[in-house]
């Protein structure tokens, strides 16, 4: 029998799914976001950007190729 701090699976790790605004980004991204308004972030839980991604549906499924759990963040 397992105590409640053994488990057999992958330890869960969040990946926050942010909405940024390109604007707000530096120059060399803002080019390079082929006139969209919004990117999405992912960050892992001390704060470490992971990736910037196009698409919201995208940031979720590369959270979870990456063995991640996604989070939305409003």
């Amino acid at each position: 029998m397992q105590s409640a701090n053994e488990h057999s699976g992958p330890e869960l790790r969040a990946a926050y799914v942010k909405t940024v605004d390109v604007e707000n980004l530096p120059e060399e991204v803002q080019k390079g976001a082929k006139g969209r308004t919004h990117l999405y972030a992912l960050h892992d839980a001390e704060g470490e950007q992971l990736a910037l991604v196009a698409d919201r549906s995208m940031a979720f499924v590369l959270a979870r190729q990456n063995d991640y759990v996604p989070v939305p963040v409003h």
